[in-house]
Order: structure tokens, then C-alpha cells, then sequence
């Protein structure tokens, strides 16, 4: 291995140790925002009641994957769709 190699190597290990460091941090934000209370008449009440108000897997996957459900449906402007179906020909 040469020295350029190691020294590119190195980076990388560092930039990975980075993205490591930021997972850390993201569950720590995490873990600070699913304690959270709010005020309810004379006593607190947790902001997220449930584990899918806090993190919805479905609405993310959807979203990935282009699924149109209920609740991720949106209104279509079919004047743009025309005009970007236009612009393609």
C-alpha cells in the first residue's frame, strides 16, 4: 500500500468515525425529544404518546417507495403536469 493509498484510506476511516459520531448524537436528540412534556391543564403530559406519533416506519417507506396512501395523498396540479409533459416531448 502506498502512501497515498493509506493517507485516502485514513480519510475514509475518519469521514466513517464522523457518520458514527452523528448516529450518536441523532439518538441522543432522539432520546431528549421522546421525553418531552407538555403542559395539560395542572400536569404534564408526554408530547408523543405513542412510538408512531414520534417515528412513523410506514410513512417513510411510503414515501421511498412512491406509495400514495391515504394520508400521504396530495393535491395534483395537472396544469404543471401538462406543462412539464410538454417540456419532455
Amino acid at each position: 500500500m502506498t502512501i497515498s493509498e493509506y493517507e485516502l484510506r485514513l480519510k475514509a476511516y475518519r469521514l466513517k468515525r464522523l457518520d458514527e459520531q452523528e448516529s450518536i448524537y441523532q439518538q441522543a436528540w432522539a432520546n431528549w425529544q421522546v421525553q418531552s412534556t407538555k403542559q395539560q391543564g395542572k400536569k404534564q403530559v408526554p408530547v408523543y404518546s405513542t412510538f408512531k406519533k414520534f417515528f412513523d416506519k410506514e410513512k417513510f417507506e411510503n414515501d421511498i417507495l412512491g406509495i400514495d396512501s391515504p394520508n400521504n395523498t396530495f393535491k395534483k396540479d395537472n396544469k404543471l403536469i401538462d406543462l412539464m409533459k410538454k417540456a419532455n416531448k
